[in-house]
């Protein structure tokens, strides 16, 4: 059974920066696009950023451009998200995902870690 593992949330203050690894052992990882996902309380779901199976394409969402990068190893089967300058508004449980090239849907999702950011 394939496992997203995702590790490194937490508290920080407003401006602070915390970075997110989702591993994914048991998972053919090149042939999968990985993206990162948040929901925040009372809120829906929401696509953050995503890479695709070699890295050389990252989408972002408007909100996390310029302060968010997504990055991959493809030996150590690891998806990353560096989060800069961090908000309050920021504050939400961060889920990774994993869609195999050519698919629509998302076939894996991780457990989720929580990022809460505030003084």
């Amino acid at each position: 059974q394939v496992q997203l593992v995702e590790s490194g949330g937490g508290l920080v203050q407003p401006g602070g920066s915390l970075r997110l690894s989702c591993a994914v052992p048991g998972l053919t990882f090149g042939i999968y696009n990985m993206s990162w996902h948040r929901q925040a309380p009372g809120k829906e779901r929401e696509l953050v950023a995503s890479i695709t199976t070699t890295g050389t394409s990252t989408n972002y969402a408007d909100s996390v451009k310029g302060r968010f990068t997504i990055s991959r190893d493809n030996v150590k089967r690891t998806v990353y998200l560096q989060m800069n300058s961090l908000k309050p508004e920021d504050t939400a449980v961060y889920y990774c995902a994993a869609r195999e090239r050519g698919n629509d849907n998302y076939d894996y999702w991780g457990q989720g870690t929580q990022v809460t950011v505030s003084s």
